[in-house]
């Protein structure tokens, strides 16, 4: 389950162009550590290098005040030796952290590939 992070507990469920917050996350990072309400301990280095990948969403699901989407695509990220058991969501590559949560904790001895399949990472958000 995702939590909101600063930026996106502000916007609620809603962006200023009314957008739904959660299509305005189009960009997915893995962690560390629990990346918190600001995106702290986002993976780092790797040769080749890890960088956050654009994510696709399936069509959100609104119910109640409810909304949940779904990732239509596979998200591979190049990734150094660690654990990796959190992933966050941006509005840009280089943007405003939104939100985060767990997903499924993988070690690497040395560098990797750590992949979240298509419908792997599910998002809701409640107003």
């Amino acid at each position: 389950m995702a939590r909101l992070g600063t930026t996106g507990g502000s916007n609620a469920l809603r962006t200023s162009s009314g957008a739904s917050i959660i299509s305005a996350a189009t960009y997915v990072s893995l962690h560390t550590a629990d990346p918190g309400t600001t995106g702290a301990s986002e993976a780092t280095g790797g040769s080749p290098a890890y960088a956050r990948k654009a994510i696709t969403w399936g069509t959100p699901a609104f119910s109640s005040g409810t909304e949940t989407v779904t990732s239509a695509a596979t998200i591979t990220f190049d990734v150094p030796a660690g654990t990796y058991a959190y992933f966050g969501l941006w509005d840009a590559l280089a943007g405003n952290y939104l939100m985060g949560g767990t997903c499924t904790s993988q070690t690497f001895s040395g560098q990797g590939q750590y992949q979240i399949a298509s419908g792997q990472l599910s998002v809701t958000a409640t107003a």
